[in-house]
């Protein structure tokens, strides 16, 4: 089975990193394709595209059978639909799949790929369960929890442009390419 989990990783942070580690363990996965996206359609980046992509490369490359790769289609199911890969399940966090529906064809996400949906210790089922009403294949959604991880890139980027400590919400290497490049400042 192959994990995609992509994003704007504007920046990649320490909860990306338990998704994608837990989330290998989890479904056993042969690899994790890790899809930062040139220009998502859901939301505004900050930092140009290959700032990102070095970034999330320095997050994630000491998780096994993980590779960064650089994705230009803007929606999901777009690019689903071009890369054809068998047994794929697209990885997100809980918050995220929570407003699915506002997806561009949520159902032909999940006619392409299963959804892994990860959520943590107190995160209430329920909030979702609307989601799932709604959805044609219901079935090709999977839960896995992950550990709390309280971040959002939001808050990093925050802390950034006022030179404060990153430790605890970023990988150290990321902590330091912000630091050493004066990002979010």
């Amino acid at each position: 089975m192959t994990g995609l989990f992509g994003g704007a990783f504007d920046p990649p942070h320490n909860g990306h990193v338990a998704l994608a580690d837990t989330a290998i363990r989890h479904f056993d996965l042969e690899r994790l394709l890790v899809l930062v996206v040139v220009d998502p359609g859901h939301r505004d980046v900050e930092l140009d595209f290959e700032t990102r992509l070095r970034l999330a490369h320095l997050a994630f490359d000491g998780l096994e059978r993980t590779e960064v790769l650089r994705e230009d289609h803007r929606f999901t199911v777009d690019a689903l639909r071009e890369r054809t890969v068998e047994d794929a399940i697209f990885l997100v966090g809980a918050d995220e799949f929570a407003g699915f529906l506002g997806w561009k064809d949520p159902d032909g996400v999940l006619a392409r790929a299963r959804m892994g949906v990860a959520t943590r210790p107190g995160y209430r089922r329920s909030e979702l369960e609307t989601v799932l009403e709604s959805l044609e294949r219901p079935d090709r959604v999977d839960f896995f929890e992950i550990r709390a991880v309280p971040v959002s890139a939001t808050e990093i980027r925050a802390r950034a442009s006022l030179g404060e400590s990153l430790e605890g919400f970023v990988p150290e290497r990321v902590a330091g390419e912000i630091g050493r490049l004066g990002l979010y400042r």
